[in-house]
C-alpha cells in the first residue's frame, strides 16, 4: 500500500482542515458511483483507509513513528492493529465518506443523485462495546491471546433480526415511504435550507413491524453471551486499544453490528519502572560489591541477566543492557534494560562488621587501602 500522505496528496505536517479537504477531493474523484474505471473502487477504499488513520491523533502518531506497522499487524479481529487499522471493505469506506459529506442537506442524493440504495436511511448500526484487559509486563513482552466473554445484544434467532413474528414481514413505512428519512425545507434570508433527519415513525429503517417477534419484542435483538478471541501484539502500553470491527452489539432489526474496543491496562511490576520501550531496574549493592566489583544477576522480561559490576562503582551509576527491554510495537526491535546501582548502607552492624569498618576508617586517613587481604576479609564479613 502507498504512503498514506501520498495517497491524499498532503505533506506530513498537514493540518486537520488540509487533510479533510484533500480527502473530500480524492473521494469525489474515485467514488465508485462516479468513476467506473477499473481500480477506482480499490483506490476509493485506500483513500478512506488513509484518511481514517490520519484524522485520528493517536493513530496518526503511531503511523508517523512506525509506519503501517504501528496501526496494523498481528492484532485480533482479522488483522486489526494496536490502533484498530485494517483493510476496509466498501461499506466501511462509504461510512467514512458519509462522515464527511453527511446525510444532511441531501446526503448522497445531493452529490450523485439516486445512488447508494436510493437514499434510504438504512438500518441503525449497533453500539460499540468497550472492555478493559489487564496484562502483566511478561505478557506485554511476549504478546498474548485472550478469550473475552461478552454479554451483549445479539441478533434474534427467532426472527433472524427482522423483529417480525415468524410468518410475517415488516411493512414499508408510510411516513417516509420506505426512505428512512424525512425532509423539511425552510426559507431564510440566506435562501432555502433542507434538513434531513431519521424518520420518527420507523427510526430510520424505512419499515414498520406490526406483528413483533415474541422473543425480541420487535427489536430484532436479544441479550446473549458469546466469546471473542483477541490477539494482543507485543509492546502495547496502558490505554492503547484494539478495535475489532463488527464484534460489538448487533444493530436493531438487522442493522450492522458495532465494534468491540479492547482497552489495554498494563499492571505495575515491582521489578521495573517503564519508560516507553525501556525498563529501569533499581539494583541495591553493598559497599564491598561497589568497591571490589562483583558479578550480579538482574531480572529482565527475557529471564535473568548477568551484570559485571566494575570495581569502584559509584552510587547512581546506570548500566545499559541493550535489547533487554520491551519489544517495540510493530516488531521493530527492543528497548533497553537500564540498571541503576544504589550502594546499600546497613542499618545495624555486627561487632565484627563494626571492627572491620573501624579498621577501614583508619586506613582511609592515609588514603585508599591497597591490601587485597583486608578487602577480602571485609567482603566476607559483610556477606557479599
Amino acid at each position: 500500500m502507498s504512503d498514506f500522505y501520498q495517497l491524499l496528496g498532503v505533506a506530513k505536517d498537514a493540518s486537520d482542515d488540509e487533510l479533510k479537504k484533500a480527502y473530500r477531493k480524492a473521494a469525489m474523484q474515485y467514488h465508485p458511483d462516479r468513476n467506473k474505471e477499473p481500480g477506482a473502487e480499490e483506490k476509493f477504499k485506500e483513500i478512506a483507509e488513509a484518511y481514517d488513520v490520519l484524522r485520528d491523533p493517536q493513530k496518526r502518531a503511531a503511523y508517523d513513528r512506525y509506519g503501517k506497522a504501528g496501526v496494523g499487524g498481528a492484532a485480533g479481529g482479522g488483522g486489526a492493529g494496536a490502533y484498530g487499522f485494517h483493510h476496509m471493505d466498501l461499506n466501511e469506506a462509504l461510512r467514512v465518506f458519509m462522515d464527511q459529506f453527511g446525510v444532511g442537506l441531501g446526503g448522497f442524493e445531493s452529490v450523485f443523485g439516486e445512488a447508494a440504495g436510493g437514499g434510504r436511511g438504512g438500518a441503525e448500526r449497533g453500539p460499540d462495546v468497550k472492555v478493559r484487559v489487564e496484562l502483566t509486563l511478561d505478557e506485554v513482552t511476549a504478546g498474548v491471546k485472550r478469550t473475552l466473554k461478552l454479554r451483549t445484544l445479539a441478533t434474534c434467532e427467532g426472527c433472524a433480526g427482522t423483529g417480525a413474528r415468524k410468518g410475517s414481514r415488516p411493512e414499508r413505512c408510510s411516513t417516509c415511504a420506505g426512505q428512512g428519512q424525512v425532509r423539511r425545507a425552510a426559507r431564510s434570508v440566506f435562501g432555502q435550507f433542507v434538513s434531513v433527519s431519521p424518520c420518527p415513525a420507523c427510526g430510520g429503517t424505512g419499515e414498520i413491524v406490526k406483528n413483533p417477534c415474541a422473543d425480541c419484542k420487535g427489536d430484532g435483538r436479544v441479550k446473549a453471551e458469546r466469546k471473542v478471541t483477541v490477539d494482543i501484539p507485543p509492546g502495547v502500553s496502558s490505554n492503547n486499544y484494539l478495535t475489532l470491527r463488527g464484534q460489538g452489539a448487533a444493530g436493531p432489526r438487522g442493522g450492522p453490528p458495532g465494534d468491540l474496543i479492547v482497552v489495554i491496562d498494563v499492571q505495575a511490576d515491582e521489578r521495573f519502572e517503564r519508560a516507553g520501550d525501556d525498563l529501569v531496574h533499581q539494583l541495591p549493592v553493598s559497599f564491598s560489591q561497589a568497591a571490589l566489583g562483583a558479578e550480579m544477576t538482574v531480572p529482565s522480561p527475557h529471564g535473568e541477566q548477568k551484570l559485571d559490576l566494575p570495581p569502584g562503582t559509584q552510587s547512581g551509576t546506570v548500566f545499559r543492557l541493550r535489547g533487554r527491554g520491551l519489544p517495540r510495537l510493530g516488531g521493530n526491535g527492543y528497548g533497553d534494560l537500564l540498571i541503576r546501582a544504589h550502594v546499600w548502607t546497613p542499618e545495624k552492624l555486627s561487632s565484627e562488621q563494626r571492627r572491620l569498618l573501624e579498621e577501614l576508617a583508619g586506613h582511609e586517613q592515609d588514603g585508599p587501602a591497597k591490601e587485597s587481604g583486608f578487602w577480602a576479609r571485609l567482603k566476607e564479613a559483610l556477606g557479599a
